[in-house]
């Protein structure tokens, strides 16, 4: 395992913007008002040649008696009990507070090194960084995570308290869970992994960011995406809200896997199909989790009813793979991997061309294609160029003869004789002229 680098500190002393220019890119959201981070969100870095894990958390506050920021401080603390290094922020503009005192006392206890990061000094003068040595953590280390300044002279020190782990590459599988607000998504990440992951209350939109957790299950290496609940567009009401909704769809791009969560309890709506709709037009192979299944009353014809309607409400993407749990019982739940894994492999799959052309060469003597004006698609040969999707091409006389209800027979075709269930498959057409 790399070295994992926590960032903590109180609500809004910059440590998202911190977090994001270490990683690169625009992970965790940042707002200039505090709350925004709620969980504990994860990239992988390197620095000087050193690999590392680095999580963003939510800003603490020991003392407050508020549910939300207690289970913030619950984050925080799993957060610092797995780490290796600590990078305790605070605000150079405000000056020390009474939460930053409480928060040195805390990470005192963990027994793990701390970095002491005063943030937002524009304008270094020693000076400003004097009152911070009261904290009893060592020499501050004056920042401007805005400008970029002194953030190299972090990492050093940080890279200094770990050995460095050999490089590899993310071998796991990525799976991003996706859905409407209080779906379910959080609760069912927590019990996959567990343990209290994300933070989990009856209010919808309690996850803002797509947060990355990478664990192992039986040998096997995953990492698991939660991301925020996708609302239709016109139902996000804020900026936060919205960037929320652009880091789960950027989930879904990155994902291996995806994973619908669906509310049993209400059924699949327009917005899950929308979503899901998304996700195939992505190219992602799926699994429609129908949670809360729990809560559901049933008799023997109940799963034949929903099965019937996702067909149904599906019929773009008939392929679908489905599971009924409840998350809040783990009913089923163990399930759900085994079927990630396996719509994977089917994406990841790839039809000999040998094989491939004496399937469709017999699919077109059985079926020939319709004539249009007088002529008739010829299909000289077929090959796949590509997996995740399994994409194929066919090498025909004119691709402006093949017609899309014929294109389909011949994906039907090809899934008859094939697994590719759980994901979809693109089919190209490319003129050759007759010889």
């Amino acid at each position: 395992m790399i070295p994992l680098i926590a960032i903590v500190g109180r609500p809004n002393v910059g440590k998202s913007t911190f977090f994001n220019k270490v990683a690169g890119r625009k992970i965790s959201i940042t707002e200039d008002r505090p709350g925004v981070t709620r969980d504990r969100i994860y990239v992988r870095a390197e620095w000087r040649g050193k690999p590392f894990m680095l999580v963003d958390t939510g800003g603490i506050e020991l003392k407050s008696e508020d549910m939300m920021r207690r289970e913030i401080a619950l984050q925080v603390q799993l957060a610092v009990e797995t780490a290796d290094v600590i990078l305790f922020f605070t605000d150079g503009r405000e000056g020390l507070t009474s939460s930053d005192y409480d928060v040195a006392d805390y990470l005192r206890k963990s027994k793990k090194p701390v970095i002491l990061v005063v943030n937002k000094i524009d304008d270094y003068s020693p000076e400003k960084l004097f009152e911070f040595y009261a904290l009893g953590l060592g020499e501050p280390f004056a920042v401007s995570s805005e400008h970029s300044r002194g953030v190299g002279d972090v990492l050093d020190r940080a890279v200094e308290c770990f050995e460095a782990g050999e490089s590899e590459e993310d071998d796991s599988l990525k799976i991003a869970v996706v859905g409407k607000p209080n779906a379910g998504k959080s609760s069912l990440v927590n019990r996959i992994l567990g343990e209290e992951r994300t933070i989990v209350t009856s209010v919808p939109g309690t996850t803002r960011d797509a947060i990355d957790t990478p664990f192992e299950r039986n040998g096997k290496k995953y990492t698991i995406i939660d991301t925020a609940g996708i609302r239709r567009k016109r139902s996000v009401s804020d900026d936060v809200e919205y960037y929320s909704v652009l880091r789960a769809f950027d989930a879904v791009r990155r994902a291996d896997v995806v994973c619908l969560v669906v509310d049993c309890t209400e059924g699949i709506t327009e917005q899950d199909v929308r979503i899901i709709g998304q996700v195939h037009e992505e190219g992602k192979p799926s699994v429609v989790v129908m949670n809360k299944w729990d809560a559901v009353e049933k008799d023997a014809y109940t799963i034949q009813k929903f099965e019937d309607k996702l067909k149904e409400d599906l019929k773009f993407m008939d392929y679908f793979k489905s599971v009924y749990l409840s998350a809040k019982t783990g009913q089923r739940v163990e399930k759900l991997l085994a079927l990630c894994d396996e719509v994977y492999a089917h994406a990841s799959f790839r039809i000999p061309t040998g094989a491939l052309n004496d399937l469709l060469s017999d699919a077109v003597r059985i079926s020939e294609p319709p004539s249009y004006q007088g002529r008739r698609m010829k299909l000289y040969y077929a090959s796949q160029v590509s997996i995740k999707p399994p994409q194929f091409v066919l090498m025909v006389n004119d691709e402006t003869l093949l017609h899309f209800s014929y294109e389909r027979y011949l994906e039907n075709v090809i899934r008859g004789a094939y697994d590719f269930s759980g994901t979809p498959i693109k089919i190209r057409v490319r003129s050759k002229k007759d010889e």
